[in-house]
């Protein structure tokens, strides 16, 4: 995650709504994924301030004009869109006329936005149910129920034919902590969820039914084993004791597609993390590995190998961990990377890489987006995120 300045040179982050510094307000730009300072225009409309000297005007989320809980913009190009490109994702929201639900919701947006911010830097396919019904990407935040006998309908974590659910008790820190130390979790938070279950949804839509499937069987293992079956017996029994071995996490044990997901969200941190070390100058060069954007923006521009990347993220781990103890917490990254698992972290950089040349009008590639066919089981997740 990159931070950016506001036109008065001001540094500000990308959940800012206001420059502290000249107090103009701001808004994110997801078309061309920054951030700055807008200026009313006319009939809802503002003018970007930014660094990229953005042209062309833009309305306010309604998420954030009228809920403040978005900073996002949409281009006057949009005219039919109320919502920007990662609100109108969300299908369902708590009922908010539960303030405690308002709170959490915005925290469930918050970390969405960040997912979705790192999505469009990879490139990848991005749509919602609307844009495509078949294909698409969907979001539902529900809260447990209180029956009148008083038992409690739980809300699963999971992912179902491009349909997330997230139960919104994730976003409050005490039962997600208490949660973490029940499943025995080094790890657990609401962003790590959200890369999580999109790992799901990316399987089905650029390894299942593609070229990429062979190759992930050979590295993850056969995902029709059956899943119900697998959970039930990880559930049971728990990992295996040499799962270190082999697999990022304790949960990746319990099915290939758990495998999946656990190293894709894995990607997704190491991404985000080393553009932030990048962008604050920890390091002397850029960290990133380039999804291509980049590299189709500025002509020369090498992007950086997979290799480099991991060999970066070792290096910067150890340090973020060391950190950590000196200030009396606990390990920032708790996790191992061998090499079975950084084969597969390299097998789900081929996937994005075969994927960040994707755009609308690829839609038919047998590659990308292939027909669905029959439909997955739907994926819950005790996740270690």
């Amino acid at each position: 995650m990159k931070t950016f300045r506001c036109v008065c040179g001001q540094l500000i982050f990308f959940q800012s709504v206001l420059c502290l510094s000249c107090k103009r307000e701001l808004g994110f730009f997801p078309d061309s994924l920054a951030l700055g300072a807008i200026e009313p225009h006319s009939d809802n409309l503002f003018a970007p301030r930014s660094a990229q000297k953005l042209e062309g005007y833009y309305r306010k989320c309604q998420n954030y004009a009228q809920q403040s809980v978005c900073n996002w913009m949409i281009p006057e190009s949009e005219k039919d869109e109320v919502f920007c490109k990662s609100c109108r994702l969300t299908e369902t929201v708590p009922d908010l006329g539960q303030e405690q639900n308002r709170t959490l919701w915005a925290l469930m947006e918050s970390a969405k936005r960040r997912l979705i911010y790192s999505l469009l830097s990879l490139n990848l396919p991005v749509s919602s149910k609307l844009q495509d019904p078949e294909q698409g990407l969907a979001f539902r935040f529900l809260s447990d129920t209180l029956n009148p006998d008083g038992s409690v309908t739980k809300v699963l974590t999971g992912h179902a034919n491009g349909i997330i659910t997230l139960n919104i008790a994730e976003a409050d820190d005490a039962v997600r902590e208490k949660t973490r130390l029940a499943m025995n979790e080094p790890y657990r938070t609401l962003l790590g969820h959200f890369r999580h279950e999109v790992g799901h949804y990316y399987w089905d839509r650029l390894v299942r039914d593609t070229a990429f499937l062979a190759p992930f069987r050979a590295l993850f293992g056969d995902e029709q084993a059956d899943y119900e079956n697998s959970l039930e017996d990880y559930y049971a029994k728990g990992a295996p004791q040499d799962w270190q071995e082999r697999c990022v996490s304790a949960y990746a044990t319990s099915h290939p597609w758990e495998d999946w997901a656990e190293t894709w969200a894995h990607f997704l941190h190491i991404q985000d993390t080393l553009e932030v070390a990048g962008d604050f100058g920890i390091t002397g060069k850029p960290l990133k590995e380039d999804s291509g954007r980049e590299a189709k923006q500025s002509e020369g521009a090498t992007p950086e190998p997979f290799d480099q990347m991991i060999s970066s993220w070792l290096s910067l781990a150890v340090a973020l961990n060391s950190i950590n103890r000196s200030m009396g917490h606990q390990d920032l990254y708790p996790f191992v990377l061998n090499a079975p698992v950084i084969e597969k972290l390299r097998f789900v950089s081929g996937v994005i890489s075969g994927a960040s040349s994707w755009t609308e009008t690829d839609a038919g590639s047998p590659a990308l987006a292939a027909p669905l066919g029959e439909k997955p089981a739907a994926r819950r997740t005790s996740a270690s995120f």
